[in-house]
């Protein structure tokens, strides 16, 4: 029987959420690699199970509570980040505040349990630099990560591709926009920050994204293999 890689990983985590699930049946409690594996499987078997991204979120925050993990947990397992595969594709799952309703039952004058994760101060929201209408021409929802290079989405999807380039949905990290067959929406864009420097994702740059003649050639390769909104800039 061969595996990929993900699947290994998929059937490790599976393992250890069942040793987690053993272990709790037997009336012990938790430590953080126990509730961080069952949190992230409950997402994973809610995936599968045809449930929405927010639905799997709202089951793995309830598969665990206070009493079920070991003292200082709950202060370390925080946020628990995992890929499932839902029906519209892969989609990154962040379960905040995991451990059920422990955030609120805590005494925050209390000192800091032994590898407490301190958060910082939250940086504010970027505005968007640019607002694009997308229609969605496809049968089935179109889901856009935050990160992913918006000029290079799905090619069903309908939008001026030349303001789309170098440019990233403008919401936090690891969240996604969906976007429903036939449906129209407005997104915020904000530049892709860094190095810029696009590799991968559907290969219209693999390169910097600020060479000279690079956005004319990506729009080329868009055109060329039928991306919408590519045609005209073209």
């Amino acid at each position: 029987m061969r595996l990929t890689p993900t699947e290994r990983d998929r059937l490790l985590l599976f393992g250890a959420a069942e040793l987690a699930r053993t272990r709790r049946a037997r009336g012990l409690k938790l430590n953080v690699p126990e509730a961080t594996a069952l949190i992230a499987d409950t997402v994973c078997e809610a995936a599968r199970d045809g449930r929405r991204l927010a639905q799997a979120i709202e089951a793995a925050r309830s598969v665990l509570g206070p009493d079920d993990v070991l003292p200082g947990v709950a202060d370390v397992v925080t946020e628990v980040h995992v890929e499932a595969v839902f029906d519209d594709g892969s989609r990154l799952a962040v379960v905040t505040d995991p451990i059920g309703a422990a955030a609120g039952e805590r005494d925050e004058t209390a000192a800091p349990a032994p590898g407490a994760v301190l958060p910082g101060p939250a940086d504010p929201e970027p505005a968007p630099a640019v607002v694009l209408t997308v229609r969605n021409t496809a049968e089935v929802p179109i889901s856009v990560t935050s990160h992913f290079h918006f000029f290079e989405a799905n090619p069903r999807l309908e939008f001026d591709r030349a303001a789309g380039y170098g440019m990233r949905l403008c919401v936090p990290a690891g969240s996604s926009v969906r976007f429903d067959p036939g449906g129209t929406s407005e997104v915020g864009l904000v530049p892709i920050g860094g190095d810029r420097i696009a590799i991968g994702f559907a290969g219209l740059v693999d390169g910097p994204l600020d060479a000279p003649g690079a956005k004319e050639e990506a729009l080329r390769r868009a055109a060329a293999c039928g991306y919408l909104g590519a045609e005209e800039q073209a």
